[in-house]
């Protein structure tokens, strides 16, 4: 069996713990970003609006950067101010708002859970993390523990991206971050940190020094309130500091937080050599051919056909242009052209000449797991059309409409192809 971590790698002195978080919480004071969300949870006196209003922020956190979310959350929030609000709304308008938002099925989970919250608990958030985690669909560890820390004073670690980075670092964890005997023992750790008495300021304040300190790359280490519990930041200033094991003795009795023996300390990198990860899959490559069909719509300006996805997969609901998948060896524009034709012509019910779909360009989105190129081509309807909504619905739209749908960013760059 591997040896049990070293005392490098733990906050083992009580004093410490203790000093860390009133550093911490002194900076977070001081040098927090002014966010609605945290207005909000200021300043809300209902509980259940507050955890509320918790919620959708770190839902739309997910995979987001603030900076993208605010205006997101401050439409969302005038719109559906509350759990009864989101439960009433449809599907649709919740597609809506979320375009452009990215990973759609969020918004979906989102509003599945406030119907739950609605018709089977009483309108009344779960309080605890556990409850939360267990209750609500789509709300994970992380979340659950957000929500029941900043909204309910419990007092719970949290561990995202910007946690996993601080505390690999303050302690070198050197291992792989994504592993799950890591993620445990990272949890375990910011369990025992959390300030009992400020649980949701303190968490806030790990994720804020991650977010804006202590970044992936150029941390501003002058400038970190817990700079002095920093090992890494040791081992970068003293090379091999004497009060502490150095981190390669530290590897010698199979250590599973030490870096590997293959990837020893690179001096250049400082206190970026944490935390490691595993190296990521390239996301796999996929060709879809779009067609852009336009008409000329009755008060004379041109309208555009926008089918529905299915509602489950990649962009669930969402509304489109036309699109068929082609095989990723087939390259020859007159196969494509052919290809779409029988797919335009399936749903249009009449037949579509391929010579008159106009190339327009290709566009290139990046999914988490798809680099998805889009095979851009154009038709222009002279007359009136039947279409077979037996496969998806569709409908006709102006350009302003389009940009008011729940269309995906992708169909967006169509459209500026």
């Amino acid at each position: 069996a591997p040896a049990p971590p070293r005392v490098l790698h733990h906050f083992s002195d009580p004093g410490e713990v203790e000093t860390l978080r009133e550093n911490l919480l002194a900076w977070y004071y001081r040098c927090k970003r002014d966010l609605p969300w945290r207005a909000l949870a200021a300043t809300e006196p209902d509980a259940d609006r507050r955890g509320y209003a918790v919620w959708v922020s770190e839902i739309m956190l997910q995979q987001t950067q603030v900076a993208t979310v605010i205006d997101y959350y401050n439409r969302w929030m005038q719109k559906w101010p509350t759990l009864q609000a989101l439960a009433e709304a449809s599907l649709e308008e919740v597609n809506e708002l979320w375009a452009g938002l990215g990973y759609y099925s969020r918004g979906k989970r989102l509003q599945e859970a406030a119907r739950k919250v609605v018709s089977e608990l009483a309108g009344h958030m779960p309080r605890t993390a556990e409850d939360l985690q267990k209750l609500l669909p789509g709300v994970g560890r992380y979340t659950a523990g957000a929500i029941a820390s900043i909204s309910y004073g419990q007092a719970t670690g949290v561990v995202d991206g910007n946690v996993i980075r601080v505390l690999c670092r303050l302690r070198c964890i050197g291992a792989d971050s994504s592993s799950p005997a890591v993620i445990d023992r990272l949890w375990d750790m910011a369990n025992a940190l959390v300030d009992r008495s400020r649980p949701g300021d303190f968490n806030q304040a790990l994720m804020e020094l991650g977010a804006t300190v202590c970044v992936p790359k150029a941390p501003l280490c002058r400038e970190c309130p817990v700079k002095q519990h920093c090992r890494a930041q040791q081992r970068k200033l003293f090379g091999k500091p004497v009060p502490l094991p150095d981190v390669e003795d530290c590897g010698v009795g199979d250590c599973p937080l030490c870096p590997p023996a293959t990837e020893p300390w690179d001096s250049s990198l400082g206190v970026t050599n944490f935390p490691r990860k595993a190296a990521k899959k390239q996301p796999r490559a996929m060709r879809t051919a779009t067609c852009v069909l336009e008409r000329r719509g009755c008060r004379g300006a041109p309208e555009y056909l926008l089918v529905q996805r299915p509602s489950s997969g990649l962009l669930a609901g969402l509304w489109e242009f036309p699109s068929h998948p082609l095989p990723q060896d087939l390259q020859d524009e007159k196969k494509e052209k052919e290809v779409l034709a029988d797919h335009l012509q399936a749903w249009m019910g009449q037949p579509v000449a391929a010579e008159g779909l106009q190339f327009i360009g290709e566009v290139i989105h990046i999914f988490s797991h798809i680099r998805q190129t889009y095979v851009v081509y154009s038709l222009h309807l002279d007359g009136d059309m039947t279409l077979n909504t037996a496969s998806s619905p569709s409908r006709w739209v102006t350009e302003e409409e389009f940009h008011a749908s729940a269309v995906s960013t992708a169909m967006k760059k169509v459209v500026g192809a």
